[in-house]
């Protein structure tokens, strides 16, 4: 056997690597190691710890994007080393960021696509921040104008992602959230007009609520706000969290009026990395016209090469989520997004209809494409849960099979009310849809032959999170 190595790499270098000495030991956890390993042992160590993650196909909790094709996969490695802040360095790759806020503008009905203002973010989050701080900014200005003050602004929304709470508390905003009552679970046009006042900086409807996946009435709420103005001079912007639906709704329901038609909207943010179909790490917003975007909010900066400007809450980041995006407008076609959107609305109309005959589940909302995003969210019906199981029990026992189907309690004042919700994103066939619907028989078979005696708790599920 040939003699070992034993300089500064490990005296392994020809051995198997489940054999070798990084393998024969756990890998560090807090210390920083002193030597360099072989890149395919560390390599095979690293990918074992990460199958204890979950099948993102099975994780049917997230909106996120869990399948891309393989062009997507090539044109990220070839992207992996642009910085698209760098746009003088990479100026294809500004071009290619700046054709898709122009193609967004046009697939939202902006008045002038060519001229409008919007930027790429690292998700929806970010930028529905942007939009926030674009609306607060000129509400500030005006009251400035005015001679009035400007210290206690306040924006209206409707049972909101956690986004929405973290700008109000960044960006010192109070959040007039709506609460729940009954069965109205997302915002109505009653409820806003009670909360609108002169510190109102805007309403942000949501194009697909994370909790029920129901779009709100964006074109009601702008028609009340319009007669506000008419009755009391109150000018009221909207601005939609279309972080879902905003990739939806134009291809699936393109009568639905909730975009820059309605000219009360001023700005509207949503993901490429849900229904948009990119990879994980983008996100978009895009202003009505451009001068609803406050120039004190662009900052130009010369360091990078050039004059360049920029309106960001984060600074450095990889370009290939951009270029993808770019990718699905040209490959897909507003036809080709309305095929694969369409499909998935199919199925999650299909698991409605198959898990109410289930027999305990009373359907809250089952995927009609003029009315939310293709998703399903059910509750137990009162007393018909054999076995006294909760959802959380049923969403555990689903774990053990590898699903992820999220069991959470609604938002005020609604805490009582437990919901469970299927995402139905490309990727999601209705194959899967059968194997998790066998799985779902199962598991109630299993609860009605094995009775709950301490049902689970919220505080005892098992962590999901909705936002």
């Amino acid at each position: 056997m040939p003699e070992k190595t034993t300089g500064k790499l490990p005296a392994d270098v020809l051995d198997d690597i489940y054999a070798s000495t990084l393998l024969r030991q756990s890998l560090p956890k807090s210390g920083f190691p002193a030597a360099p390993s072989l890149p395919e042992n560390v390599f095979a160590a690293v990918r074992d710890e990460l199958m204890l993650d979950g099948n993102s196909r099975q994780n049917l909790a997230t909106f996120c994007q869990t399948w891309v094709d393989d062009e997507i996969r090539r044109l990220m490695d070839l992207s992996i080393d642009k910085n698209m802040i760098d746009k003088d360095e990479y100026p294809q790759t500004a071009e290619i960021e700046a054709r898709c806020v122009r193609m967004l503008a046009d697939l939202w009905h902006a008045p002038s696509p060519e001229t409008t203002m919007g930027c790429s973010t690292t998700g929806s989050s970010e930028a529905a921040m942007l939009g926030g701080l674009a609306i607060k900014w000129r509400w500030r200005k005006k009251r400035q104008a005015e001679g009035k003050s400007t210290d206690r602004p306040n924006m209206i929304c409707g049972p909101v992602q956690i986004c929405w709470h973290k700008f109000a508390r960044y960006f010192d905003v109070e959040l007039r959230e709506i609460p729940l009552e009954g069965d109205r679970l997302i915002m109505n046009v009653e409820e806003v007009l009670k909360r609108v006042d002169e510190n109102t900086i805007g309403v942000v409807p949501t194009l697909g609520v994370t909790f029920t996946c129901q779009y709100e009435p964006v074109k009601a709420v702008a028609d009340a706000l319009d007669r506000l103005q008419q009755e009391t001079g109150l000018d009221v912007p909207i601005h939609v969290d279309g972080a879902s639906g905003g990739f939806l709704a134009p291809f699936c329901a393109p009568e639905l009026e909730w975009d820059f038609r309605l000219p009360r909207v001023k700005s509207i943010n949503t993901s490429g990395h849900k229904f948009g179909l990119a990879p994980l790490g983008v996100g978009w917003v895009v202003w009505r016209e451009k001068t609803d975007l406050p120039e004190e909010l662009v900052f130009n900066v010369n360091y990078l090469g050039g004059n360049m400007p920029t309106f960001a809450l984060n600074f450095s980041r990889p370009g290939g989520q951009i270029i993808s995006q770019y990718y699905n407008f040209v490959r897909l076609g507003r036809e080709g997004y309305a095929h694969i959107h369409n499909a998935c609305y199919d199925t999650a109309e299909y698991l409605a209809a198959q898990i109410a005959r289930l027999g305990p589940f009373e359907i809250l909302f089952g995927g009609d494409r003029k009315a939310g995003i293709p998703a399903l969210a059910w509750k137990l019906k009162d007393g018909a849960a054999i076995g006294g199981y909760t959802l959380y029990d049923l969403a555990d026992r689903l774990r053990s099979r590898g699903w992820q189907v999220p069991a959470y309690s609604m938002p005020a004042n609604r805490q009582d009310l437990v919901v469970q919700r299927i995402l139905v994103r490309h990727g999601v066939s209705r194959d899967l849809a059968e194997l998790l619907l066998d799985d779902m028989r199962r598991a109630i078979d299993w609860f009605e032959k094995h009775p709950v005696s301490k049902p689970m708790t919220a505080a005892e599920a098992s962590g999901f999170s909705h936002n």
